[in-house]
């Protein structure tokens, strides 16, 4: 089962499941998630298909490179092809588990994927189920019982815990990849807006969206200006400063305020699409803004999630005893984003039919 968003290329194009050939259905795939590059890989590639959303490229690259095609892709993503020339299953997540995705094996030898565990814990048919790792592939060959985990996001942070960088921080190179990570993710044919609490991060991400969206040429409603969105309780020092960032940016700002007997009443439901305890306190009002934002006909939003894990932003981060430690406490946090942060902040919001587009690129690894 498949519930589009359309976020890109809303019409028919978009509807799944997707094929490279739709006379001979060999290759047939579903894709949850946005794909940045698609039009850089459509000419690189040489990709022909009059399908233009920007998750056909997937099957097309599948075809010519095999698994292996997810290095190339620059998205979040979680996604399963079905070849039927081989009888080949091979399912992907992104570097970062932006986009949640479950494997469970079935009883008769069956393979399951889904985006949320509530559809898999109560089949009689599952015999166990278990977080798809983010930054892998799997494949399994026709008469295989098990698959195979290949892991693709193998920068040596992630990869060896022991490892402490050496390089020194170039900061106009990153100024750059925060930079083209933002306006990549404008990349939208419905209406989007931004997240802005007041702090560094959101901020810099409103920012860049404010000075960019007019230049886009994939981007709903260019000439129009940036919406921005903050939530709290009335007298909250963050939404002081969230308005004092969009009054110096100009975006149309909305304030939503929130009462403790409506976060309250908004657990239960919280932990439900969740589908853990993790969280729970910074996803109440995302959650509730989530609702707001709907109502006011946005599809998708921008926000600065992992920002603290990548740079060290917590407070107890100002107690590391070494440059070594600091270090590996970041890339700890970092690489379970999809437990934490990512995982709230993609849940709190689908949970009200809206995609959040987090400005983390894979491939500025170090």
């Amino acid at each position: 089962m498949h519930k589009r968003l359309s976020i890109v290329a809303p019409g028919p194009d978009g509807d799944q499941p997707l094929f490279v050939d739709p006379t001979t259905k060999l290759t047939t795939f579903i894709v949850n998630g946005e794909i940045y590059n698609h039009q850089a890989l459509r000419e690189k590639y040489n990709i022909v298909s009059p399908n233009k959303s920007d998750c056909q490229v997937i099957g097309h690259l599948y075809e010519q490179m095999g698994p292996e095609f997810v290095r190339v892709l620059d998205g979040m993503f979680a996604y399963v092809i079905e070849d039927k020339r081989d009888g080949t299953i091979c399912a992907g997540r992104d570097h970062m588990g932006k986009i949640p995705c479950y494997i469970a094996h079935g009883k008769d030898g069956s393979v399951w994927f889904s985006s949320e565990m509530k559809t898999l814990v109560d089949d009689p048919g599952i015999a166990r189920y278990e977080i798809f790792p983010p930054g892998h592939y799997y494949v399994r060959k026709a008469g295989e019982k098990e698959g195979k985990f290949t892991r693709w996001y193998d920068p040596e942070w992630v990869t060896n815990t022991e490892y402490i960088p050496t390089r020194k921080a170039d900061l106009a190179v990153l100024r750059e990849t925060v930079v083209e990570a933002v306006k990549n993710r404008l990349m939208a044919d419905v209406p989007y807006a931004v997240l802005l609490s007041g702090g560094l991060d959101s901020s810099l991400i409103t920012s860049i969206a404010v000075r960019h969206k007019a230049q886009m040429l994939n981007t709903f409603g260019a000439s129009e200006p940036v919406h921005s969105f903050s939530i709290g309780i009335k007298g909250a020092p963050d939404l002081v400063a969230a308005r004092k960032v969009a009054d110096a940016l100009g975006t149309v700002h909305h304030e939503v305020y929130f009462t403790p007997e409506e976060a309250l009443d908004a657990l239960p439901d919280v932990v439900y699409h969740l589908e853990t305890f993790e969280q729970v306190r910074a996803s109440v009002p995302m959650y509730l803004l989530a609702r707001r934002i709907k109502s006011e006909g946005f599809k998708m939003l921008l926000s600065g999630e992992g920002a603290d894990e990548l740079f060290g932003g917590y407070l107890y981060f100002h107690k590391a005893p070494s440059k070594e430690e600091f270090h590996k406490e970041c890339a700890r946090k970092t690489t379970r984003l999809h437990q934490w942060d990512v995982l709230r902040a993609n849940k709190s919001t689908m949970a009200w039919g809206i995609e959040v587009s987090i400005s983390q690129s894979p491939h500025s690894s170090d």
